[in-house]
């Protein structure tokens, strides 16, 4: 998939929202990080998790069209 293409910090963008989109359990504390949850309390949508995804998908296409679009550098 192109969107992968765009990479920032040596991760695709789409590799960053996903890790940071599961479910996770702190170890120490046992409080359970939940983006699902997160959307429905905070952003009150359930459907923020997806539509994170899918804006990242958009700006990682369009990055790359710019990017493939830049002249080559001549050094």
């Amino acid at each position: 998939m192109e969107a992968y293409d765009y990479v920032v910090n040596g991760k695709p963008a789409l590799d960053w929202v996903v890790e940071r989109q599961c479910v996770k359990t702190d170890k120490d504390s046992g409080i359970v990080n939940d983006a699902n949850d997160w959307a429905i309390e905070t952003m009150h949508n359930p459907r923020y998790p997806l539509e994170l995804f899918q804006r990242v998908i958009t700006v990682s296409l369009a990055t790359m069209k710019i990017v493939k679009a830049l002249p080559a550098l001549n050094i």
